[in-house]
């Protein structure tokens, strides 16, 4: 692990902005960042703004922030039919991976999600079965691996094996250190 970052104090969440830009356009153009998640590639400033200004929105998207620059992104998505219960994911920047900076923002998301999100009780996370980054990032922070969903997730012309896992609103957030 090259370069290993001093997280103290230094990761943030905030709602994206068009300054985010050229931040975003870095990571979400790697096909590595998105390979395991529902993100779309994005090629070019303007996919990227479409994102940043449509799509995106607060607090249900949150960016990762590394000094103030987006690195990466977390999403909290309600199920429509069932308030009580939200999908999480993410992504970040390629030249982040493995120094626990995912861990550190998941906490700071954690320590306020079910204020931002009125009448959530239950937070949901899925990853790929070869995803065992994610996974240790989810154990962690507190969240339970509840289960095998098996060919549970069209993904990329493949049919995968997804765990499931869950945070509640009672659980405590695991101070495991990133």
């Amino acid at each position: 692990m090259a370069n290993a970052i001093n997280l103290s104090n230094i990761i943030t969440l905030k709602p994206f902005k068009e300054d985010d830009i050229d931040d975003v356009l870095l990571w979400l153009s790697d096909d590595r960042v998105v390979e395991n998640t529902r993100l779309e590639i994005c090629n070019s400033r303007e996919e990227a703004l479409n994102f940043i200004e449509n799509k995106w929105i607060y607090p249900s998207y949150q960016s990762i922030c590394l000094n103030g620059h987006s690195i990466g992104i977390f999403w909290v998505l309600p199920y429509n039919d069932e308030k009580h219960k939200a999908c999480l994911g993410y992504a970040i920047g390629f030249n982040y991976w493995g120094q626990g900076i995912v861990t550190k923002g998941l906490k700071i998301l954690l320590s306020k999600v079910f204020q931002e999100f009125h009448g959530l009780v239950r937070l949901e996370a899925y990853t790929v079965v070869e995803n065992k980054a994610s996974q240790r990032v989810l154990e962690k922070v507190g969240f339970h691996r509840e289960g095998l969903l098996r060919k549970f997730f069209y993904h990329k012309g493949n049919v995968e094996d997804l765990y499931i896992f869950s945070f509640l609103s009672t659980d405590e957030i695991s101070d495991a250190v990133a």
